[in-house]
């Protein structure tokens, strides 16, 4: 059953009727046993239609995304945003969904904030509002060498990865990001890819970038794909 577009509620009550006539125990282990993915798309698929082409890198392949998560088991909270969406005032909503979910018990590593461009911006204020050093971040395509600069309200906490590609002039490097952060940050990794798509990357579901995303939402920290070495 599709979760991708549900409201944090009806996904609470799903699971609570999941859990009926199981023991205190059982269902404590059922929610255990969920991993959790908030989905950001990029600022494209925010201001045009989904099946709208780009110019240069084709559709958005929005639902591809969320229904590769899905496939793994993973339960994913994710919506079409709609058009000049207020970063920090999205960010704020999603903490509060996030807020949601530990109250009722989850586990913060259970919990991954996913972003792709402007959602990776999204992502990366979530990780500064809730600071919670416990909760998994990935950032994606997101990340100028000028942000320190622009946007140094942004500190990273929380298990991070970033991943950006060789010929994408949208995103680089985050780790000055990283040594600059004054929160706690338990796991840092970053993966650099050669795809040379550009900022294409991002678009489509690529194997390069979505399965170190599940990857690190299963709480596998370490891991040889593509990686850089940190420093």
């Amino acid at each position: 059953m599709r979760k991708s577009n549900y409201t944090l509620l009806f996904i609470l009550l799903s699971l609570y009727l999941t859990c009926w006539g199981q023991t205190k125990k059982e269902a404590e282990t059922k929610l255990d046993e969920q991993n959790y993915i908030f989905f950001f798309h990029n600022k494209f698929a925010e201001e045009n239609n989904l099946e709208t082409k780009h110019p240069e890198y084709g559709k958005v392949e929005y639902r591809n995304i969320i229904k590769s998560f899905e496939k793994d088991g993973f339960i994913v909270l994710s919506e079409k945003r709609k058009a000049n969406t207020d970063v920090e005032e999205y960010a704020e909503k999603i903490v509060s969904q996030i807020d949601s979910l530990l109250k009722q018990g989850i586990k913060p590593n259970h919990i991954t904030v996913i972003g792709t461009s402007k959602g990776g911006y999204i992502a990366q204020y979530v990780s500064t509002f809730i600071a919670n050093p416990d909760i998994n971040f990935v950032f994606i395509g997101c990340y100028q060498k000028t942000d320190v600069e622009n946007y140094p309200e942004i500190i990273f906490c929380g298990n991070i990865l970033t991943i950006y590609e060789k010929s994408d002039v949208y995103g680089v490097s985050a780790i000055e990001r990283m040594k600059t952060s004054k929160l706690k940050i338990n796991a840092f990794e970053e993966i650099e890819l050669n795809t040379n798509l550009k900022h294409g990357f991002l678009y489509k579901p690529l194997k390069e970038w979505i399965e170190p995303c599940k990857m690190w939402a299963k709480r596998n920290y370490k891991f040889e794909i593509n990686k850089k070495p940190n420093g």
